[in-house]
């Protein structure tokens, strides 16, 4: 994962904006963080070191593509998965998701004939 890509992800997750981060940056402001956002510039030794302290992570974790695992709304069965879907080829990645879709899908419609059925037996129940 490229370094604005994690950047921006931890942004989000941190609920920190531009600003917010610029505060927290030695010589950098809004106009510099928002380029570093973009993937236009690149931040400085000093200033990864307190991008990493200002998100609680590791500084080499802003550099790794591990960097996806901090993203706190995902679980790790989430990353397990994510990770054996990135193992996949385009072909295999298609085929998965088509049946992901159908699924979920399959589960709506149940979900939805389960919620109707249950009104229906609970209307029989009640007195009139």
């Amino acid at each position: 994962m490229s370094l604005d890509t994690t950047l921006r992800l931890l942004a989000k997750a941190s609920g920190m904006s531009p600003a917010d981060i610029a505060t927290a940056i030695p010589r950098a402001g809004v106009a510099t963080v928002s380029a570093w956002l973009r993937g236009e510039k690149l931040p400085g030794r000093e200033q990864l070191d307190a991008l990493a302290r200002a998100f609680g992570v590791p500084a080499g974790a802003l550099l790794a593509e591990l960097a996806s695992t901090l993203d706190p709304a995902r679980t790790q069965g989430e990353h397990d998965l994510l990770a054996a879907y990135r193992a996949l080829d385009t072909r295999q990645q298609g085929a998965l998701l088509e049946v992901a879709r159908s699924m979920a899908g399959t589960r709506r419609r149940s979900a939805s004939k389960t919620a109707a059925g249950a009104s229906r037996t609970r209307s029989r129940r009640s007195p009139a």
